[in-house]
């Protein structure tokens, strides 16, 4: 049987995103090869700093967004959220760790070995394929450890500790497939109408779950898709 897709896009600079990331992958156990999720990006945070500066304006600045991710944290104890978040490393983009992350997936396809392990925060049964543990690996690094993950050196970084040959992401990166890669889920979210990280789409878009939605909701759409409604008949969901 052919498994059903899902799509995932959200924006690794986003809070909402990496604590979510645990509902996609309680998904993957619980579905397993009935469902194919296929993740891909948004742009929320394409101008990082500005964005900030400008929605935090009259509410403190980074400071004051700082203190709403720690908040936010608190309702997500199964996530960690460094201290200085926003105060210490300040990416400019999301745009630059998600070209990165293309390169990875692109690699992979083209036959590069997987990586030996994978970083001690993967959570618990996270898929193996080297592009879903470099995308929780650059979430990590910067909820975590607070790390500029829109600098290049710190990508390099990340992708030595997963064991990924870097030349060839660069390559990826300077060939342009990368970046073609990326426009693709540029406009695979204008056709889709995505707003906002994270969504899940389904059911050829015709389901959509945007924001911070709880598992048993996410768990009650894809039971749906499963149903296979015939051509005519509308999904319950």
């Amino acid at each position: 049987m052919t498994p059903a897709k899902v799509y995932y896009l959200s924006d690794v600079l986003c809070i909402w995103a990496y604590a979510s990331q645990a509902r996609v992958e309680e998904a993957r156990r619980q579905f397993g090869d009935r469902i194919e999720i296929d993740s891909r990006f948004c742009s929320v945070f394409p101008d990082a700093r500005s964005k900030i500066t400008e929605t935090w304006k009259n509410r403190g600045g980074f400071e004051g967004f700082n203190a709403h991710l720690q908040e936010v944290s608190t309702r997500f104890p199964h996530v960690r959220v460094h201290e200085r978040i926003w105060l210490d490393a300040r990416p400019r983009s999301s745009t630059s760790a998600h070209l990165f992350l293309k390169a990875v997936q692109v690699d992979e396809e083209a036959g590069t070995g997987a990586p030996d392990g994978a970083p001690d925060s993967t959570p618990d049964d996270t898929a193996g394929d080297t592009f879903e543990r470099a995308c929780w690996a650059v979430r990590a690094a910067f909820f975590e450890q607070c790390r500029d993950i829109s600098d290049r050196n710190v990508q390099r970084e990340i992708a030595q500790d997963l064991g990924l040959d870097c030349n060839s992401i660069d390559d990826r990166i300077r060939s342009s497939e990368a970046m073609a890669r990326l426009d693709a889920d540029h406009k695979f979210c204008e056709l889709h109408s995505v707003r906002g990280s994270p969504t899940f789409l389904m059911n050829d878009a015709r389901q959509k779950l945007y924001g911070n939605v709880g598992y048993r909701l996410i768990e009650a759409n894809i039971q749906e898709l499963l149903r296979s409604p015939g051509a005519n008949q509308a999904s319950w969901c």
